[in-house]
């Protein structure tokens, strides 16, 4: 199994946590340091807890059981549904339906319901149907092919959810700990670590953060299919000798020991006591230093305090990482964070953050002297 590298993680702004006002006091030992009023997350904790969030799904894919994807946020939505669609697994991507998983007899009705209408259509009976109950029962199919055409191959619960931010699907989380089913999550510095059986120290907001965990993550499951097919190959061979079936051996994911109810709130300046990984103490704070050089992106006409906390936050830390930003993105990342920022208009801050990368200063003041309010 591949093993990801800190400094992947590092650029792809794993590190990013929130503001530290925001923060969940059981996150602390996962906290490296605070910088410029943001968690930084310790990425030495977060590969440790990733390879053994790895071993675990890829014993539970072996078994064969499913694993349920859970994310409806939009930076997450379309990452989460292709890798989990390469995987053949299912996943929720547009919202949680109540009782998805303790109430799990009535959604398979709703799933039988997609499918007695494909029969309708094939057999002729649609046809028979008035224009207007036709055109219902096509919104009726649309609708439970949006919210559950990614689980209709899904027969029985899951052997355990992958959820991206817990804070979110809090119902999910409620859901699994009601049935017991594992949790694994990518778990940011504002969420509580005691809900998730096998966490992963990460940034859930930014779509580069996403996408290398959920790689990460979907690799593991891949090959943990491919070793129950290899087995499935050799039990074939088996069969023509001998008739008869062994019985399968059911595998679950262990939970591991939970976390304790009092932890110290103060965040751990180092790592102690991570199994197999090398820890580099120096390298991490050059690294954080590095990445702590972030531009003041306030001088953009249009951005305050809070929309460049949110904009850092997400990945975007200099004026060349906005002016390759596109104004669509920047305003689905303002949005997310507060929608109190949903009124700001972005279409022109690539544009003045290109001229703050090239250092074209007094250009930059004379086209914001001439614009009122960063809009041409």
């Amino acid at each position: 199994m591949a093993r990801v590298e800190v400094k992947q993680l590092l650029e792809a702004g794993v590190h990013f946590g929130h503001l530290t006002r925001k923060w969940n006091p059981n996150m602390a030992p996962y906290i490296y340091m605070e910088r410029n009023g943001i968690h930084v997350i310790n990425l030495y904790k977060t590969v440790a807890k990733l390879d053994e969030t790895n071993e675990a799904l890829s014993k539970i894919a072996a078994s064969g059981r499913k694993i349920l994807f859970v994310a409806t946020k939009k930076q997450a939505k379309d990452i989460v549904a292709e890798k989990a669609a390469n995987v053949n697994m299912p996943y929720i991507t547009e919202r949680w339906p109540g009782g998805m998983l303790t109430n799990f007899v009535t959604i398979r009705k709703a799933v039988k319901k997609m499918a007695s209408i494909d029969r309708m259509k094939k057999d002729g009976t649609f046809l028979t149907l008035s224009k207007k109950e036709r055109l219902q029962v096509d919104r009726l199919r649309a609708k439970l092919e949006k919210n559950l055409g990614s689980i209709s191959e899904m027969t029985r619960l899951p052997g355990a959810l992958f959820i991206v931010d817990t804070m979110r699907e809090h119902i999910a989380v409620k859901e699994a700990q009601k049935l017991n089913i594992p949790i694994f999550a990518m778990v940011d510095t504002n969420c509580d670590p005691r809900d998730v059986d096998y966490l992963i120290p990460s940034n859930d907001d930014a779509s580069k953060s996403i996408d290398i965990i959920m790689t990460e993550v979907t690799n593991a499951v891949a090959e943990g299919l491919a070793e129950r097919k290899a087995e499935k190959g050799d039990a074939s061979e088996g069969k023509s000798e001998k008739k008869d079936k062994a019985p399968k051996k059911k595998v679950t994911a262990e939970k591991p020991e939970p976390t304790p109810a009092k932890v110290d709130t103060k965040p751990a300046p180092m790592v102690d006591n991570v199994p197999n990984v090398e820890v580099n103490v120096e390298a991490t704070k050059e690294a954080v230093a590095k990445d702590a050089k972030a531009d003041d992106l306030t001088k953009v006409e249009g951005i305050g305090p809070k929309a460049a906390e949110a904009l850092v936050a997400a990945g975007i830390t200099t004026f060349a990482d906005l002016s390759k930003g596109e104004a669509e993105k920047i305003k689905e990342i303002l949005t997310e964070a507060s929608s109190r920022m949903a009124h700001l208009d972005p279409t022109s801050w690539p544009k003045q953050a290109k001229m703050a990368a090239d250092g074209k200063w007094d250009e930059l003041k004379e086209w914001q002297d001439n614009t009122k309010g960063g809009v041409e």
